[in-house]
């Protein structure tokens, strides 16, 4: 059983505590089984949360025996962490436990020193502090979390969801993931610049809105050559309807949305097989292997080789 050590410091941020025990402790592996079991500590037996107390049951000796470690923002970030829990953080870390950080946490996570020499993030308020009182990190406002392996750090309180689903997806691959994200009702397309290195699950589905039927279509056929006059036709609507009904209810395009969902499928593929990348490309719909290599890099922020390298043996050593 995989541990989830969630840390409860005084101040902690409800928002920040709640979503990862919300997303871990609801997982459930391709085999119906339950992969994580989270355990909230805390250095006190009770915490000042805010609006409430949280009397964890767990003290500091269990992150020692995690496997990953969540830090939790704090709503004063100029309070000094206890040495006790920058001692425990450390020897944590150097016995190989994956630490991360969800908004202003990555404060936590900068005064064990661990992430000095290394790129992080946090809540884009809170940047020019966190880079001010720790220069030795390259702090960068502009990512919904990074990743340096060991160590990770997330954005805004709503990053925090996107990097627990980052995680999940690390450790069980995307059909874990997107079950995760669809339990925490996550938005599952991130727009706005912030970049992110995947797409967290699958083109978004409004459920029960009246374009549904025509979007499961679209995801079923991710391989045929599809029209926008195609999907006006299935839709029964004009091509100006459609676009408009489009735009209303998911917020992109047709044909932004089936590339979408191509390139999706094709993130499947490159986990759960070990099929070439043009088998790939011509099997989710893509008219050549370099449009698909460009298009799958501008969505997913990596090439199709280096999405597989980085996410088939973890995905499949769960299977």
């Amino acid at each position: 059983m995989h541990v989830v050590a969630v840390l409860a410091l005084d101040g902690v941020i409800p928002f920040d505590l709640s979503t990862p025990i919300e997303v871990f402790s609801r997982v459930r592996a391709a085999d119906g089984g339950i992969p994580y079991e989270v355990r909230v500590c805390a250095a006190t037996p009770s915490v000042d949360a805010g609006v409430f107390r949280v009397e964890a049951p767990w003290g500091l000796d269990v992150l020692l025996e995690a496997d990953t470690i969540i830090l939790p923002g704090c709503a004063d970030t100029g309070v000094a962490v206890p040495l006790e829990v920058v001692d425990h953080l450390r020897k944590a870390a150097a016995a190989g436990a994956r630490i991360a950080s969800v908004c202003a946490g990555a404060f936590v996570l900068a005064a064990t020193g661990l992430l000095d020499g290394l790129r992080a993030t946090t809540h884009w308020l809170a940047a020019a502090e966190l880079a001010a009182r720790f220069p030795e990190i390259d702090v960068d406002p502009d990512v919904l979390y990074v990743d340096n392996g060991q160590f990770l750090t997330s954005a805004g309180a709503a990053a925090g969801l996107d990097l627990c689903l980052y995680l999940i997806r690390r450790d069980h691959g995307s059909a874990v993931a997107a079950d995760a994200a669809r339990l925490s009702v996550m938005p599952l397309e991130r727009e706005g610049g912030q970049a992110q290195f995947i797409i967290p699950a699958a083109p978004p589905t409004p459920r029960g809105a009246g374009l549904e039927p025509l979007l499961q279509w679209m995801q079923d056929n991710t391989d045929v050559d599809l029209t926008l006059s195609d999907l006006a036709t299935r839709s029964g609507m004009s091509v100006r309807t459609l676009n408009r009904r489009f735009r209303e209810q998911t917020g992109t395009t047709p044909l932004q949305w089936l590339l979408r969902a191509r390139v999706r499928r094709a993130q499947h593929l490159l986990e759960a097989t070990d099929q070439p990348v043009e088998t790939i490309a011509a099997q989710v719909g893509f008219g050549s292997p370099t449009a698909f290599r460009d298009r799958f890099k501008r969505i997913v922020g990596t090439s199709p080789h280096g999405y597989r390298a980085t996410f088939r043996s973890r995905a499949t050593a769960t299977r």
